[in-house]
């Protein structure tokens, strides 16, 4: 039997998720927010601390993907293209600045997969952003000053996330809100009689990003609410207020993982 992820199958061709490299190309629309620094430090894992800096602070991105593993995937707009909102928290791993994810949700079972691999914490969801055009007509915004740009996220048909930015100006460097290295946890249960609370797998990791660029990055204002939906913990985080808000086009490679805690400890 052959794959990288289930369904292992005689060809390899079923399976979610290729082997990697795994290349992504993106459109974000983010925002910069400040929650109660005691629930930021409620959603940390052991190992991560709250960063002494910058307790509370936290960044939310809406992002339409496009996915390849090899040659031309993205021909195949249907298995290629998703979309994600994700929620990252400011922390400290040792003496390492570092963002955690709590909280992930996509719209596509291979990306589902992928995430899970890589230790995010990915559950299904609906996620929509404003598409920006060339063509200047009414139903678009410009990439321009006053350009403004909406977002959402639902999970189990409810509403958990809206967002809206309105940019000001470009950006060179964008590191404030992409920068830090990502944190996650990769977490497998066991079904096993007597060892439910003794996992498979339990490790801290860091995300690997290779050829990472940016392009047409936008700063300007943000709004943000968190909406109380049931089986859902995001409103714990609840947004006290907001920073700066973006618009960015992000690429990367994935094809590594560093592992931060031993499992056997």
């Amino acid at each position: 039997m052959k794959g990288y992820t289930v369904p292992l199958s005689p060809r390899g061709e079923a399976n979610l998720a290729p082997a990697p490299p795994w290349h992504y190309a993106g459109t974000v629309v983010g925002v910069e927010f400040f929650t109660d620094p005691a629930a930021a430090e409620a959603a940390l894992p052991d190992g991560l601390t709250p960063d002494p800096e910058t307790s509370g602070r936290g960044v939310a991105m809406f992002i339409d993907w496009q996915y390849a593993a090899s040659g031309d995937d993205y021909l195949d707009p249907v298995r290629s293209q998703y979309r994600e909102f994700l929620v990252t928290l400011n922390a400290r791993w040792n003496d390492t600045a570092v963002a955690w994810c709590p909280y992930i949700y996509v719209d596509n079972d291979a990306a589902l997969a992928r995430g899970w691999v890589q230790g995010f914490p990915k559950k299904l969801g609906s996620v929509h952003q404003t598409r920006a055009y060339a063509v200047q007509t009414p139903a678009t915004p410009l990439l321009a000053p006053g350009g403004r740009f909406g977002a959402t996220a639902s999970a189990a048909g409810q509403r958990i996330a809206e967002a809206q930015v309105t940019l000001e100006q470009p950006v060179e460097d964008p590191a404030t809100f992409v920068g830090r290295p990502l944190v996650n946890l990769r977490h497998f249960p066991q079904l096993a009689a007597g060892k439910h609370d003794q996992p498979a797998v339990h490790e801290l990791v860091m995300s690997v990003l290779d050829d990472v660029r940016l392009a047409d990055a936008w700063v300007g204002s943000g709004e943000l609410s968190f909406l109380p939906a049931r089986g859902e913990e995001l409103a714990d985080l609840p947004v006290r207020r907001t920073g700066k808000g973006f618009r960015l086009d992000l690429g990367y490679t994935v094809n590594d993982l560093k592992t931060l805690t031993d499992p056997t400890e």
